[in-house]
């Protein structure tokens, strides 16, 4: 097989409870991410070969989560995603991929940093949503 489909892939919203409950996000078209990077240091010395830089690995970066919706201010997870742009405290959040056989989970954490709604004259009320992740997010294949 040459790829996979991402029919059905979900963003979870969790609870923070002490025994978490995640709560699927309502009406996504489109999930991206976490879009890691790293950083490098540039240790290019004066000796360095044929006079080209050089650079190690430095630290690593979580990136960034997104998704459109096709917003309902009605929704309550959707009311849930304003309310978290209010708060500066990072969320725990589940994005479930389906595998034939399974699925790919990404677990993280992470700071709503973008809601952009848009009301075109000739289609439907959407939304672009953006996370910054903290710390490390962590692949689980089951």
């Amino acid at each position: 097989m040459s790829g996979l489909s991402g029919f059905g892939a979900a963003l979870e919203r969790s609870d923070m409870a002490t025994i978490p409950v995640f709560t699927e996000v309502a009406n996504v078209t489109n999930l991206g991410g976490p879009k890691l990077s790293r950083s490098t240091t540039d240790v290019t010395a004066h000796d360095s070969p044929d006079a080209y830089m050089e650079f190690i690995g430095s630290l690593k970066d979580g990136g960034e989560v997104s998704m459109d919706i096709n917003w309902d201010p009605r929704e309550t997870t959707h009311a849930n995603l304003l309310a978290d742009f209010e708060d500066t405290v990072p969320r725990d959040w589940q994005l479930s991929i389906p595998l034939p056989t399974g699925t790919a989970d990404w677990a993280f954490t992470a700071i709503m940093t973008g809601f952009d709604p848009s009301y075109p004259t000739d289609g439907k009320i959407e939304a672009s949503v953006s996370f910054k992740v903290t710390g490390k997010p962590v692949l689980t294949v089951v």
